[in-house]
C-alpha cells in the first residue's frame, strides 16, 4: 500500500516521465515571466502545453499517443478537421467537465460547446490570449485541383505564456499572412509532402517569423536535417528537432 501511495503521489508531481505507448516523451521546458512553460512532444503535430498548472492539448490523435495515461485537459486546440488532428476518441479521454474546446466551424457539429474560432479570432482562455491565424495550401494540391487545405478551413494558433507567444502552425503553406506574426519567440512548423511545406519553404517562413525556437513537426518522413543546413547561417534562429514524425 505504501508504494501503491508513492507511486500515485509521484505521477502527480510529474517525478515519472510521461509516457506514450511505452516509449519516454521528449519535454523541454521553457522559461517565461509568469514561470515555467514545459512542452511534451506527443508525436505528428499532437503537443501537450503545461502552464500554471493548467494542461492544454493541441490536436491530439490516438494514433499518436496512449491518452489514457497523458493529463486531462484544461483546454484542446484544433487546427482542423483532418482525422490526424481531430480525432473524437482523444477528446473523449482528455475531456473533464470543465475543458473548453476550440477549434474552426467544421469541428462545430462534431463538438458540443465547441468554441469556434475562425482565422484573426482573438479569444481569453484560461487566462491566456489565444489568436487564430490562416494556415492553408497555395502550391500543394489534390489532384482535382483544389488544395489539400483551403483558406479559411483551418487555423494555425498564436497562445501567450507571459512573455512567450508560442505559434502552433497547423497544416500549412509559408503563406504570405506569416509576414505579419510578430514577436513570435516559438514555432512549431509542418513539414511533409505533398500536405504541407518542404525544408525550403520552412526555411523561409523561418526567416519571415524569426522564432528564437524553431520545432518542425508533422514532418513524416522528410530530412530534417535539410532544414538545419538550411538555416545554419541564421544563428539567431534555434532548430530544435524532436520526435514529431
Amino acid at each position: 500500500m505504501d508504494r501503491l501511495i508513492v507511486l500515485t503521489l509521484s505521477l502527480l508531481l510529474g517525478l515519472i516521465p510521461l509516457l506514450a505507448f511505452g516509449q519516454k516523451l521528449e519535454e523541454d521546458v521553457i522559461k517565461t515571466s509568469a514561470g515555467d512553460l514545459k512542452i511534451t512532444f506527443i508525436g505528428h503535430s499532437s503537443l501537450i502545453l503545461t502552464f500554471g498548472g493548467q494542461v492544454i492539448h493541441c490536436d491530439p490523435v490516438m494514433s499518436e499517443g496512449n491518452y489514457q495515461q497523458l493529463p486531462q485537459a484544461d483546454l484542446i486546440l484544433i487546427t482542423h478537421d483532418h482525422y490526424d488532428h481531430f480525432d473524437q476518441e482523444a477528446l473523449k479521454i482528455l475531456k473533464k467537465d470543465s475543458t473548453i474546446i476550440a477549434g474552426p466551424a467544421s469541428c462545430q457539429s462534431k463538438v458540443p460547446g465547441l468554441k469556434v474560432m475562425k482565422n484573426g479570432d482573438r479569444l481569453n482562455l484560461l487566462g491566456l490570449q489565444i489568436e487564430a491565424v490562416p494556415a492553408y495550401n497555395l502550391v500543394h494540391k489534390r489532384p482535382d485541383g483544389q488544395p489539400f487545405h483551403p483558406r479559411g478551413a483551418g487555423n494555425g494558433y498564436i497562445i501567450t505564456f507571459g512573455d512567450k507567444r508560442v505559434y502552433v502552425a497547423g497544416d500549412t503553406e509559408n503563406v504570405p499572412e506569416m509576414k505579419n506574426l510578430k514577436n513570435i519567440d516559438i514555432a512549431f512548423l509542418p513539414m511533409n509532402l505533398p500536405y504541407t511545406m518542404t525544408p525550403e519553404m520552412v526555411a523561409e517562413a523561418a526567416k519571415w517569423i524569426k522564432p528564437a525556437i524553431l520545432y518542425p513537426y508533422h514532418y513524416g518522413d522528410t530530412n530534417t536535417s535539410r532544414l538545419v543546413t538550411l538555416l545554419k547561417e541564421t544563428p539567431e534562429i534555434e532548430v530544435r528537432i524532436r520526435r514529431m514524425k
